[in-house]
């Protein structure tokens, strides 16, 4: 069963996460599916919407049932880290659509993202050093981008949690709508006034913003990698399992 649901509409592709159960966590499956998706829709022109086919949510992070017994090889695999630099290098530019939490790996999802639409029911959050690892699938580098350092410190080294109207200050995010009922609508949009422009002059484009990107990638997944072998990360990822099944 595919934990990715894609609709085609004309120039809009509608990607939509469906792994309800897990509150749409990243596991290796999923990342298999949305990297399928991608390779798909390189083909031809068109917007990518990454939504969640749940009301009410937008992906609550990595699977840490499944990153708790990965070690520094899965991590040099780059397996989160590689499929959000796949996204933010698809040819034409990709919204998402958050109503609910966008946590940890989430939140570096709709990071990778050319443009995040948020209900007020979105709530941001990048928890990965409480869990005994980095946000190394783009946090660190991204969120200063759209932030700045002074908020990025704080959610990265306190786990500060930010609601839509906070992020759509601190400029996480680029709207907020009251409901996620008007999410659909306002990402087909935002995709119909993009899609008026050249698709050439819109990949051209893309391309010259990647190549202001700092650095950083190698840097976190050696990182990662360190941290992914330590003690410590089992055991904190251990006790949150615990926790959560309580």
């Amino acid at each position: 069963m595919t934990l990715v649901q894609v609709r085609r509409e004309d120039h809009l592709w509608w990607v939509g996460l469906d792994r309800p159960a897990k509150h749409n966590a990243l596991d290796q499956a999923m990342v298999t599916d949305l990297d399928a998706v991608l390779a798909e829709a390189r083909r031809s022109p068109c917007v990518l919407i990454v939504h969640s086919t749940t009301p009410g949510m937008f992906a609550a992070g990595a699977d840490i049932a499944e990153l708790r017994d990965r070690d520094a090889d899965a991590a040099l695999l780059a397996i989160n880290a590689g499929l959000f630099e796949r996204l933010e290098a698809h040819r034409w530019p990709t919204i998402a659509l958050i109503d609910g939490p966008a946590f940890g790996g989430g939140c570096e999802l709709a990071l990778a993202c050319d443009f995040r639409i948020a209900s007020v029911n979105a709530r941001f959050a990048q928890p990965e050093l409480s869990l005994g690892i980095i946000a190394g699938a783009g946090a660190n580098w991204r969120l200063p981008q759209l932030v700045g350092l002074a908020t990025a410190r704080r959610m990265l080294y306190a786990g500060a949690r930010l609601d839509a109207h906070q992020a759509l200050t601190a400029g996480l995010v680029d709207e907020v709508v009251d409901s996620g009922e008007e999410l659909p609508d306002r990402g087909r949009a935002l995709a119909d006034t993009v899609a008026e422009r050249s698709w050439r002059a819109l990949e051209l484009t893309k391309l010259a913003l990647r190549s202001r990107r700092p650095a950083t990638t190698t840097f976190d997944l050696a990182a990662q990698a360190l941290l992914f072998d330590s003690d410590d990360k089992h055991a904190r990822m251990s006790a949150f399992l615990k926790r959560r099944k309580r």
